[in-house]
């Protein structure tokens, strides 16, 4: 299980009674957010009193697997130059929890023993100071620890930090490479690993086609089974349906195998396939994996890592394309319906499985899921690569259902606004070389890529909001 080491911080010259108080009072604390905390464990850890200490928990900290990050709280003073070589040493998230363990003040009472043990008013300025000069990127939350909006940014703040740590063992297979002639979905795979942690590698489309070949009847009957229970059977063409059934079939197991969490595709590289993938890919995002077309290698990344960020949530979270627009003054409005790939977790209906003609790809009629998109506020998340960094842009979208229907368009459609406009968010998404591909969601918010650009240092330009 994913934990959180809880580390308080005091100094030696407290004396031998005052630091008991202070380890009750911090494992007390550290009992009662775990208990609130959903996803992983809040450990407690003995008080940090000198330079060695913090090294030593710091140093433990990075190299636990299982630890996503600590939360570090100043009970007391804790002169902060004995924070450095710790800090310096930690390679994990971190939350400066702004706290005390009272809430109140006993102001009958209150005396110079109570004033030396809660300092951290204090104490946190001074581990704040040594942090800003570092230049440590970390969330800093200030409120009384048992409050519920407090609960609720350690709680955002576990979730963005089980995302970076999913990020830093993410892998990500190619199938064919980046769309010719395409800029904009291209990017430097060394640079993703040393900033991201993604482990981008080609992989020949032959490689899946073989292992298409080798999928039995009886495989295919049960992937069958699973889209009957899920979706509504809409074509009598059950043989171009049974054609996707093996290439999910065919993915899953190699993402299996070559430990994988998202993949790309492009009709430009579909060698020895029949029909472009579409129902497997739609039916595989809806289970978290991630998926970018084109050979987009970010995109599907991205949603992998942001759906693993939202895993505890309700909400919809996958990859959407920017397709066409209706500008009809006042009520401009995006249909963002793709080729094929568009996830069913975004679904108002039951989605139809239906076999059209594509029109690109020179490839046979491929079974897909058609169906209208959900309601309701979200976020368009992309990433790009200006060459020297990768950016991420974030815009406030507002999901609506579609004005008319469409009976001649045999895709899933899926709408929305820009806001706060659409000459301010289209412009402002054009001026920030925001890609046609997006991570749609309507599980997270601003505030969780705002945080994970922040621990991950990525640039972040936000529109809308």
């Amino acid at each position: 299980m994913e934990k959180l080491y809880f580390v308080t911080g005091s100094q030696l010259l407290y004396g031998e009674e005052t630091l008991k108080q202070v380890a009750k009072d911090s494992a007390e604390m550290a009992d009662y957010l775990n208990a609130q905390i959903s996803g992983c464990e809040i450990v407690w850890k003995p008080t940090v009193c000198n330079s060695t200490d913090a090294e030593d928990i710091m140093l433990q900290a990075t190299a636990d697997r299982c630890c996503i990050g600590v939360i570090v709280w100043m009970h007391t003073f804790s002169p902060a130059k004995m924070w450095i070589k710790g800090l310096q040493a930690l390679r994990k998230p971190m939350l400066h929890l702004h706290t005390q363990f009272g809430r109140r003040l006993p102001y009958e009472s209150i005396d110079m023993d109570f004033m030396n043990l809660h300092q951290s008013a204090h104490g946190d300025r001074e581990f704040g100071f040594i942090c800003t000069r570092l230049g440590l990127h970390r969330e800093v939350v200030a409120g009384y620890y048992r409050d519920e909006k407090v609960i609720a940014r350690i709680q955002k703040f576990a979730d963005v930090a089980s995302a970076v740590s999913f990020s830093h063992r993410l892998r990500v297979a190619t199938f064919g490479n980046n769309m010719r002639d395409v800029a904009v979905t291209d990017g430097d795979r060394v640079e993703s690993e040393i900033r991201l942690g993604w482990n981008v590698n080609y992989y020949g489309i032959g490689d899946l086609v073989d292992r298409i070949a080798g999928i039995s009847p009886t495989q295919i009957d049960a992937k069958l089974q699973e889209y009957t229970e899920k979706y509504l059977m809409d074509t009598p063409e059950l043989d171009a349906v049974r054609v996707q059934a093996a290439y999910e079939v065919a993915i899953e197991e190699f993402l299996q195998a070559e430990k994988l969490d998202a993949f790309t595709d492009t009709f430009e590289d579909l060698h020895g396939l029949e029909q472009l993938p579409g129902l497997c890919v739609q039916n595989l995002m809806a289970k978290n994996i991630g998926f970018g077309p084109e050979g987009d290698y970010k995109t599907g990344a991205l949603m992998a890592v942001l759906c693993h960020m939202a895993k505890n949530r309700q909400g919809a979270t996958a990859f959407i394309e920017d397709y066409t627009y209706d500008l009809t003054e006042g009520n401009e409005l995006e249909l963002a319906a793709h080729m094929l790939e568009v996830s069913p977790v975004f679904a108002k209906n039951q989605p139809k499985i239906q076999v059209h003609p594509l029109g690109i790809g020179g490839k046979a009629a491929p079974a897909r899921l058609v169906f209208d998109g959900i309601e309701g506020g979200g976020i368009a998340v992309s990433m790009v690569d200006m060459g020297d960094r990768f950016r991420l842009i974030c815009a406030k979208i507002a999901l609506t259902a579609q004005p008319e229907p469409m009976p001649h368009l045999p895709v899933a459609r899926v709408m929305w606004k820009i806001l706060p406009d659409f000459s301010t968010g289209a412009e402002a998404w054009i001026r920030a070389g925001g890609a046609h591909h997006a991570v749609v969601s309507t599980s997270l918010d601003v505030s969780d890529i705002r945080l994970f650009a922040e621990l991950m240092d990525l640039e972040l330009i936000t529109i809308g909001f």
